[in-house]
């Protein structure tokens, strides 16, 4: 949900908050995590009761393009670490349980290439109270899909970027889409998993 919204930029400029709806707003968190926190807090105290020195004007407009950008990387490199860490964990089951294990998923994304698919530790059939953590995602590209009598499908993504449809077969994957899958591949060094559907 959070990576559809478009990404908020720190800037001297007000342009309000976009989910809230209003010009009264100030970003800073607490516990003060982000540099841009830091120049709010000190803003925000040399206005109240000026124990901190206002931040100088005249340098905000590149602090705010450099925190931007370095909160980008910070978060790219998040994303690529929790994806390599389960990875690993994802490997180790299925090293204990087998290669074999069909697994219940959702289709989290969809692309050109194939459907990102998010799965959990339950295998498919069990309980509904296995809890999925930690959950993992994995691809399953559209050059592995086949229609039924075996022979590769053409797959087309819709305008809106929520359906695969098979050409052949008239196949189709919707994002939210509950579907049965199988580990092909981890590549624990990339962070990546490569699936199909059982057969």
């Amino acid at each position: 949900m959070l990576r559809s919204l478009q990404q908020a930029v720190y800037s001297p400029v007000n342009i309000g908050h976009a989910g809230l709806g209003s010009d009264c707003y100030c970003h800073f968190t607490s516990p003060i995590r982000r540099y841009p926190d830091i120049v709010c807090h000190r803003a925000l105290l040399s206005t109240v009761d000026g124990s901190e020195p206002a931040p100088a004007a005249d340098g905000l407009a590149e602090l705010g393009e450099w925190t931007s950008a370095k909160e980008r990387e910070a978060m790219t490199i998040e994303r690529d670490t929790d994806a390599i860490a389960c990875c690993f964990v994802l490997q180790a089951t299925l090293l204990a349980r087998g290669f074999d294990e069909v697994f219940e998923g959702e289709v989290s994304g969809l692309i050109q290439a194939g459907a990102f698919v998010a799965f959990g530790l339950g295998a498919a059939g069990e309980s509904k109270k296995t809890v999925a953590v930690p959950p993992f995602e994995g691809m399953l590209p559209v050059r592995r899909l086949r229609s039924q009598d075996g022979v590769r499908d053409w797959w087309e993504l819709g305008e809106q970027g929520t359906i695969l449809s098979g050409e052949r077969s008239g196949s189709v994957l919707r994002l939210g889409q509950a579907v049965a899958v199988q580990v092909t591949q981890v590549d624990t060094t990339r962070g990546r998993v490569d699936l199909v559907l059982p057969s």
